[in-house]
């Protein structure tokens, strides 16, 4: 039954991305979609590129393990400043000023924004050094789901995940990305609903579940009892950490902001804006609060010997097997998903803003289309080999990349991006600075963490720093270096003052 339901699937996967190759015939329609994408796809598209294996399996374990029932802030921070706010603040203007400034792409707006073909070249050079260690840590959280669920060697679902992802991003592009995302939306968003009723189930239901959770203690943690079925958790300083570089970190991700490039209209704006938000509260406050009941099953988890990631698959071992399958497609669902919308990112980038002009001149429209899907194959090809590296050799510290890679490129493009679509003082100095600062931070923290402060020496905490001094850097270096050339950004920002024509319902005007 489980093979079964897997092939049927990936059988859709594989049909929706033949049937929207119509979609993907030029770099636009390939990469945007167009520019033409619904609420629901666009919402769905955001949501599901957000959360994947790692996040539940991965962080869910984790934070869910480390804060108790206190992980749930995390997922409430990924609704709220994650989704509600990133829609709000960068949805609307990010669709008008890329549309003006013909960008497809992240390094392209700031090349475009700022008139600087370097700026265009390191901002690519970044998103393509990060996103491959992400890339590569989406395989991690399915290893030990594959085991418990199938007897299936896990390089066999490696090589099927990728394989078959690359048809139907190759097949269709964006446009094939979107609608296979809403269809892994809704069952992530079902799926996460009937497991966290069953584990709870399991332990006598919700009220029984967190009287045991208060009775775990835990003397290297918290002498406090009931720590862990706190408000707060029993570290609510580093709970913070976490709560901002997953929840901030989206404002500053490629293959985040690229969707707002494709929204159709505004009223798409306003309904992805509610659809999207709705998403993350059940989806991602529904992994870190089912992670938050970890602990009750520490009888059966050894951390030392295993990690964090035994954590949620020792909690859904014992469900059924038509409830384990669900759990299986939904952990691919939401792999599968991330790993297309990263792969599109990262093949666009390196066709758009490095190959095409710097090597080769004059790159037509087809060869771009060829390159590009060419480029998808080699991503995911990469990632890939990595993560059967890892699986055969044991290696960990790719899991650890996700948080760097993270920390890296939200520290590095967040502030620049947010000041370039709101402020006409922002400099071409201040993108620099805050380029060399999060990228080179995050390196530092990586490859010599001993000479970090005892704060930053985590992945985690030293991403969140990253971001929020990229927002001082920005507008401090921009006060003081030389202001850009008032008639260029009075030209880029006229796309905002253009005017336009809506229903009374939708705004009342001047009488």
């Amino acid at each position: 039954m489980k093979v079964a339901i897997l092939i049927l699937y990936f059988a859709v996967m594989i049909g929706i991305g033949l049937y929207c190759r119509k979609h993907a015939t030029d770099v636009k329609g390939f990469v945007l979609g167009g520019r033409a994408v619904g609420p629901w796809l666009t919402a769905f598209a955001y949501g599901t590129s957000y959360f994947s294996a790692v996040v539940f399996v991965g962080y869910a374990g984790q934070f869910g393990w480390k804060y108790g029932i206190a992980a749930t802030w995390a997922g409430i921070g990924n609704a709220i400043i994650g989704s509600l706010m990133a829609w709000a603040i960068l949805g609307r203007r990010t669709r008008v000023m890329t549309q003006h400034l013909d960008s497809a792409t992240m390094p392209q707006f700031f090349g475009q924004r700022f008139d600087s073909k370097a700026l265009k070249i390191a901002a690519s050079v970044i998103v393509f050094i990060f996103l491959i260690p992400y890339t590569a840590s989406l395989y991690n959280g399915l290893s030990r789901l594959f085991g418990m669920a199938f007897d299936i060697d896990y390089s066999v679902c490696i090589i099927l995940m990728a394989v078959l992802t690359a048809i139907y991003v190759i097949a269709g592009g964006y446009m094939a990305t979107a609608i296979n995302d809403f269809i892994q939306g809704m069952i992530m968003l079902v799926g996460i609903v009937v497991v966290i009723a069953a584990v709870l189930s399991s332990k006598g239901g919700f009220i029984e579940a967190l009287n045991g959770l208060a009775q775990v203690s835990d003397e290297n943690v918290s002498t406090a009892p009931g720590i862990f079925a706190s408000f707060f958790g029993p570290d609510p300083l580093n709970l913070m950490f976490v709560v901002i570089l997953t929840s901030l970190g989206t404002w500053g991700l490629p293959q985040m902001v690229q969707k707002f490039y494709a929204i159709k209209d505004e009223d798409a704006i306003k309904k992805g804006t509610i659809i999207s938000t709705i998403f993350a509260l059940v989806v991602a406050g529904g992994c870190y609060f089912l992670g938050g009941f970890g602990r009750l099953f520490s009888d059966q988890i050894d951390i030392k010997a295993n990690g964090y990631d035994s954590v949620i698959p020792t909690m859904l071992q014992n469900l059924g097997s038509g409830l384990i399958a669900l759990v299986v497609i939904l952990v691919l669902s939401a792999s599968m998903s991330t790993l297309s919308s990263l792969v599109i990112a990262s093949s666009s980038t390196l066709t758009i803003d490095f190959l095409k002009d710097n090597f080769i001149k004059d790159m037509k429209e087809k060869t771009q289309l060829l390159f590009i899907r060419v480029l998808v194959v080699v991503f995911i090809a990469i990632s890939a080999i990595i993560a059967l590296i890892q699986y055969k050799s044991s290696v960990t510290f790719i899991a650890q990349l996700m948080g760097i890679s993270w920390g890296a490129l939200a520290g590095a493009f967040l502030a620049p991006f947010l000041y370039s679509l709101y402020w006409k003082k922002t400099t071409k100095a201040s993108c620099w600075a805050c380029f060399i600062f999060g990228a080179g931070i995050m390196l530092v923290d990586m490859l010599a963490p001993s000479i970090m402060p005892p704060i930053m020496k985590s992945p985690i905490n030293c991403g969140a720093i990253a971001m929020l001094a990229g927002l001082i850097i920005v507008p401090v270096v921009s006060l003081l270096t030389p202001k850009p050339e008032e008639k260029f950004v009075e030209d880029i920002f006229t796309c905002y003052d253009r005017e336009t024509v809506v229903r009374v319902k939708d705004s009342l005007g001047n009488e």
